[in-house]
C-alpha cells in the first residue's frame, strides 16, 4: 500500500473505530450506570432491619430492609447509590436506632431481592412506591436520604411527596452533567438514556434540605454537588468534608450530622 493511499485510509479506520465505541457505550451504558443490579441473591438473614416486599404500580416487587423506630420521630427513606446493595447499611440502621430513629432501605428493580430491570423512570417509580408504603407504616414523618445515583431518586420523590427533609450524600447536578465531564470525547447528551436531571427538579423541594460532599470526591465533583446546592430554594445547608472522597463519606462524621438533622426537623414539629 502506497504511502497515500494509508494516509486516506486511517482517518477512515479512525472514525469507523470511534463509531464502534460510541456504538458500544451506548449499548452498555446502563450496565455502566446500574453495576449493582442483577440476580445476586439476598442473605437468609438480614444484617438489620425486617424484610418488606413492597409492589410499585407497574407491578414491580421491591425487597427492602426495614428498621422501625418511635412513631413520634421521623423516620429515614434510604436510596443507596448505583453499586450498593440495602444490608451494607447495618451501620447506619444500628446508629439511627440508638435514637429510636426507623430506617428503610430499598433494593432498586433489577437490583438483588427485586424483580425487573433498571431505567431512570423506574427508578423514579420505585421512590415514589417506597415512600407511599413507608407513609402507611411507619405513622410519622419521612426524611429521604440519598446517596450518590440515590440522591436524583431523592430529589424527584421529596419534589413529589410531602417528605419533612431531605439528605443529599454526594449528590450532582445531574448524572448527565457529571458523564459529561467524565467523558468529554464522546457526545453524551446524544447517547444518554437516564439523565436523572436533579437540576430541573430541586427547585420543587421546599422541605429542609442537608447536602454531605467530600472534598476529594472524583466520582461525582464537588462543583457538581455545589451546583445543586446553588439552585435548591431554603432552607439549606451544605457540609463539606475535606478529607473525604466518594466512598469513605460513609463515616461518623456522616452519620452524627445525619441525626443531628433528623432530630433538629422533630424539634420543628416534624
Amino acid at each position: 500500500m502506497s504511502a497515500t493511499k494509508y494516509l486516506l485510509i486511517l482517518p477512515l479506520m479512525a472514525v469507523i473505530a470511534y463509531v464502534a465505541f460510541v456504538g458500544l457505550i451506548y449499548l452498555s451504558q446502563r450496565a455502566l450506570l446500574f453495576p449493582g443490579a442483577g440476580a445476586t441473591p439476598v442473605p437468609e438473614q438480614a444484617s438489620w432491619g425486617e424484610t418488606v416486599r413492597i409492589k410499585t404500580p407497574d407491578g414491580e416487587m421491591l425487597y427492602g430492609l426495614y428498621s422501625q423506630g418511635d412513631s413520634d420521630k421521623p423516620c429515614v427513606l434510604l436510596f443507596f447509590g448505583n453499586g450498593d446493595r440495602v444490608d451494607n447499611y447495618a451501620f447506619l440502621a444500628q446508629a439511627l436506632a440508638t435514637r429510636r430513629i426507623g430506617l428503610l432501605a430499598i433494593s432498586y428493580r433489577g437490583y438483588p431481592g427485586s424483580t425487573g430491570a433498571p431505567s431512570e423512570q423506574g427508578l423514579l417509580t420505585d421512590g415514589i412506591a417506597a415512600f407511599d408504603w413507608l407513609s402507611a407504616h411507619a405513622g410519622s414523618g419521612i426524611v429521604v436520604l440519598g446517596r450518590s445515583l440515590g440522591t436524583g431518586v431523592a430529589v424527584n420523590t421529596a419534589a413529589k411527596r410531602p417528605a419533612v427533609g431531605v439528605i443529599l450524600v454526594s449528590p450532582y447536578l445531574s448524572v448527565l452533567s457529571v458523564a459529561q465531564t467524565h467523558y468529554p470525547f464522546l457526545p453524551v447528551e446524544l447517547l444518554l438514556k437516564d439523565p436523572f436531571r436533579s437540576d430541573l427538579n430541586i427547585g420543587k423541594v421546599g422541605q429542609p434540605k442537608l447536602f454531605l460532599h467530600g472534598r476529594l470526591d472524583d466520582s461525582i465533583p464537588l462543583s457538581s454537588g455545589q451546583a445543586l446546592y446553588s439552585l435548591a430554594p431554603e432552607p439549606k445547608q451544605m457540609l463539606i468534608y475535606d478529607g473525604a472522597g466518594h466512598n469513605d463519606i460513609l463515616n461518623d462524621r456522616m452519620v452524627g450530622d445525619v441525626i443531628r438533622f433528623v432530630e433538629a426537623l422533630k424539634g420543628n414539629g416534624a
